[in-house]
């Protein structure tokens, strides 16, 4: 591969060039360009990336967004706009178009070009680990997968997951109890005595005996399920023809378990044991919908659905010919999420889409799983029923998402109403901004504030902030929230705009919180207009809260169906939860001192309990001697003198 910045960096602290002899910068380069297979990267005046996309003929692909009238109806002004904002771009070469997918790919995970069709990088799916041991365990795992141990999966929800383990203990009895527990037991527990478990920790089953059920297990769980019938039939008339009358039961037990585990999933069995995933696409309303279902072992372990973020109607890949129409947006949607989803996980070797994939794909696709994979537009028999089903789960989905969303706009909508709140000219609804504050103390004990922000209508936690709030008199709720709004907006009123300001700034409280707020925002010069107090109604009921004003205006009462004291309340609400939780965690940590003792070498989490539960406290630990503390299991002569040392 070759990179080749294609022209000068644009510096952000200048200003912008004519738009003339950018174009025309733009066009020469354009000329310059490879009539080669590549990735090519479009800038703004600011040198933020735009876009990311691939080509087997780049000069061909990028001079068609520099030849059309991009605002007309054929290709829609998101096109236009995109294109209006380019100041530079850079390609990268490759060898084919093969390499061109992954690299376009890989590239929009990590840059999260805004103009590109985006997934979330869902790294949650949760896998069914057997750890690699004389005795393997079962275990749910999420995280990176380590070569020494086996994994199976992915499964789409962690109830999958868990369903086949309990379905495992109850065919096979693998252990599922943590190393340090199977380590430590000398009587089975309580598994062992609802033969959930065969007691390997008791030495109840030999080692052998115990791999050959996590054989059959891993058999299980790769979709042999006849085969392995098969031999535990012919196990169990040997066990008979012996007269092991005690383990042909044992096998005629676990075949009829399996053959109940079975029956049911009659319907769901292909003939082969092939893993696949199915893929179906939708998309409507300015939204999209891929729903991806996992079957392993010949098993249907359910569905999981995924939205890109962004508008999808106006997709700017507009073709190596510069065209682009309707029917296509449900392609690029479907093989955007498979290129993104696999791009750092290896694929199963069947894939059922709704649509028909391009070549180049499936090629990357195998070549990323070092086998060949397959994918199939038009299954038939069961495969046909699943992709069925994938279908009507993807409609479903979006249609559910729409509706959400028409609900959470209207809620927006209805609030900006009631409190007449002032946008920005030419901002929309998905630009209105919500800061809310909260003061959370047990007894004074461990204050914290927290501002949650709601925005595009919805919560962005990515966004919260908490305070810890000092050099206040413990329980003073006005000061502390004199503090927090204070180093909050400082900034915010020196920046002169660069910074974005809120629309709306909630106080959780009444006339007295609110009369602070209106203090401080006087001393920055802001905007008393904000300031918005969500004043508890009679009895504290839920409800029946009132809204304070900051700016004079009388106190209003909305009724408990109110669309835009739902809103109200559910930002309220969600202040409340952070703030809360902050401060549980701060109370923690100052009742146990677990963060003086965690900077002492040596003291580890099994050492810091056990001192803890000891001694009652970081108090009781403190006030130790090295004699007492180094009567404490784990403690050596040494270790107690390094611990009475940093404690004193």
């Amino acid at each position: 591969m070759t990179d080749r910045p294609d022209a000068p960096a644009a510096d952000p602290t200048a200003d912008p060039p004519a738009t003339d002899a950018v174009r025309q910068a733009l066009l020469d380069t354009v000329a310059q360009l490879p009539m080669l297979p590549g990735v090519y990267r479009y800038f703004d005046a600011e040198d933020r990336i735009l876009y990311v996309g691939k080509a087997i003929n780049l000069r061909r692909r990028v001079s068609s967004y520099f030849q059309r009238d991009h605002d007309g109806a054929r290709l829609g002004t998101r096109i236009g706009h995109m294109v209006s904002k380019i100041v530079r771009l850079e390609t990268t070469v490759v060898r084919t178009e093969a390499e061109a997918l992954l690299l376009e790919n890989n590239l929009i995970k990590r840059l999260q070009p805004p103009y590109n069709i985006l997934f979330r990088d869902d790294k949650s799916y949760p896998y069914l680990k057997l750890e690699s041991h004389d005795f393997p365990r079962l275990l749910y795992y999420r995280g990176g997968l380590e070569r020494q141990h086996r994994y199976f999966g992915p499964y789409p929800s962690v109830w999958a997951v868990k369903e086949s383990i309990q379905l495992l203990q109850r065919l096979f009895k693998l252990r599922t109890c943590d190393e340090a527990v199977f380590r430590n037991r000398t009587r089975p527990c309580l598994l062992y005595q609802i033969h959930r478990c065969s007691g390997p920790c008791a030495k109840r089953i030999s080692a052998e005996d115990y791999a050959l059920d996590v054989g059959r297990a891993t058999r299980f769980l790769d979709g042999d399920t006849q085969g392995l019938l098969d031999e535990l039939q012919q196990q169990m008339h040997a066990a008979s023809e012996r007269w092991a009358f005690e383990q042909a039961a044992v096998y005629r037990d676990q075949i009829a378990a399996l053959s109940g585990v079975l029956q049911p999933q009659a319907m769901e069995m292909t003939g082969d044991s092939r893993d696949a995933d199915i893929l179906a696409v939708k998309v409507q309303g300015g939204r999209a919908c891929v729903n991806l279902a996992m079957v392993r072992g010949g098993r249907h372990l359910g569905d999981r659905a995924h939205f890109p973020s962004g508008v999808v109607a106006g997709v700017v890949d507009v073709g190596e010919a510069g065209d682009v129409g309707e029917a296509d947006i449900d392609t690029q949607v479907l093989e955007a999420f498979i290129a993104q989803h696999y791009i750092d996980r290896v694929p199963p070797s069947l894939l059922i889409t709704s649509l028909p994939l391009s070549a180049p794909l499936v090629l990357a696709l195998s070549s990323q799983a070092g086998r060949k994979v397959v994918a199939v537009h038009q299954p038939r028999e069961q495969r046909r029923v699943w992709l069925d089903l994938a279908i009507q789960g993807c409609a479903l989905s979006l249609a559910r998402l729409l509706a959400e969303e028409g609900s959470q706009q209207a809620r927006t909508r209805a609030l900006a109403e009631v409190l007449d709140v002032q946008m920005a000219q030419g901002a929309d609804l998905a630009q209105l901004r919500i800061e809310c504050f909260d003061i959370s103390h047990t007894a004074g004990e461990a204050t914290q504030a927290s501002c949650v922000v709601f925005e595009g209508h919805r919560m962005q936690s990515a966004q919260y902030r908490r305070f810890n709030i000092e050099g206040i008199t413990g329980g003073d709720d006005y000061a502390a929230m004199r503090q927090v709004l204070t180093r909050r907006y400082t900034k915010l009123a020196e920046s002169a705009g660069a910074q974005r300001r809120p629309d709306l700034v909630l106080i959780d409280g009444g006339r007295g919180q609110v009369s602070v707020a209106r203090e401080v925002f006087a001393e920055l010069g802001l905007d008393l207009a904000m300031i918005v107090g969500v004043e508890k109604g009679e009895g504290r009921k839920v409800g029946l809260e009132e809204l304070v004003f900051a700016d004079g205006r009388p106190k209003i009462s909305l009724p408990p169906d109110s669309a835009a004291l739902m809103l109200v309340a559910q930002i309220r609400d969600e202040a409340h939860r952070f703030a809360i939780t902050g401060m549980r965690a701060k109370r923690a940590s100052v009742r146990t001192g677990s963060s003086k003792l965690e900077d002492i070498p040596g003291i580890g989490p099994r050492r810091r309990a056990i001192l803890l539960q000891r001694f009652g406290g970081i108090k009781g630990v403190a006030g130790a001697s090295v004699e007492e503390l180094a009567s404490v299991e784990g403690i050596s002569t040494q270790l107690a003198e390094t611990l009475y040392r940093a404690l004193h």
